[in-house]
């Protein structure tokens, strides 16, 4: 059986955040320019580099580009101070660790490569899911994260890089699985090739992940056999 990349989204796929990340943009906008943040539009399936220009660009800020940077150096900067928020406010979702560990169980050591692909940062995805305990079955040094870019999709394509050097296997076409709760997930999924399956525990339901186009859609991941086989395909 031809190995996979499983690459996991976060927020309302594996976690309930409870607006860490939120907190952590509100302190660093105003310590750095002393006004309150302003309000994005929907964050849902977004990028941390998406979110951040769209903050900045309503702020009306000059050299957008260099204060981008800027900006997203001081959120990775800043963001290990609120691990213990996080510990105090991050939950797993339901039948997430289970997910998590069934897919590990599959051959081990031959089974899939379990990693991210979300519009967190580095450090906040890995203080989010440190907070909720689900980091053990997770490679996250292959995985992708949203300061590399403000689209969704190509993320994809540094991940199967990555996970390619790291694993000596080339992880083309739907040898990559998303799973995600946004049609931006199915979407990313569906440019690069990808499996597509979608979890409907956040803002869309399963009717909208399907009309996105996913390959599979489940309600949320309780049921950890039916989380493998729609990985699986």
């Amino acid at each position: 059986m031809r190995r996979l990349l499983v690459l996991w989204d976060i927020d309302y796929t594996l976690v309930n955040a409870r607006g860490v990340g939120s907190e952590l943009y509100t302190r660093v906008f105003t310590s750095r320019y002393g006004r309150p943040l302003p309000q994005p539009g929907s964050m849902a399936g977004r990028t941390d580099r998406a979110i951040a220009r769209e903050v900045l660009a309503l702020a009306g800020l000059d050299g957008l580009d260099q204060e981008l940077q800027l900006f997203q150096d001081a959120l990775n900067d800043t963001a290990p101070a609120f691990a213990a928020r996080a510990r105090q406010i991050v939950t797993a979702l339901p039948g997430a660790s289970a997910a998590l560990a069934g897919l590990a169980a599959l051959a081990p050591g031959h089974g899939p490569v379990q990693s991210l692909l979300t519009g967190n940062i580095r450090p906040m995805a890995e203080i989010k899911l440190a907070a909720a305990g689900l980091t053990r079955h997770l490679d996250l040094e292959v995985g992708s994260y949203g300061d590399q870019h403000e689209i969704r999709a190509e993320l994809v394509a540094p991940a199967r890089a990555a996970a390619a050097a790291a694993y000596g296997q080339d992880f083309g076409g739907t040898a990559t699985v998303l799973i995600g709760d946004t049609p931006l997930d199915v979407a990313a999924a569906l440019a690069t090739g990808a499996r597509a399956v979608g979890v409907a525990t956040g803002h869309f339901s399963t009717a909208d992940l399907a009309a996105a186009g996913a390959h599979a859609v489940l309600p949320d991941l309780t049921g950890t056999a039916a989380v493998v086989s729609a990985v699986l395909g």
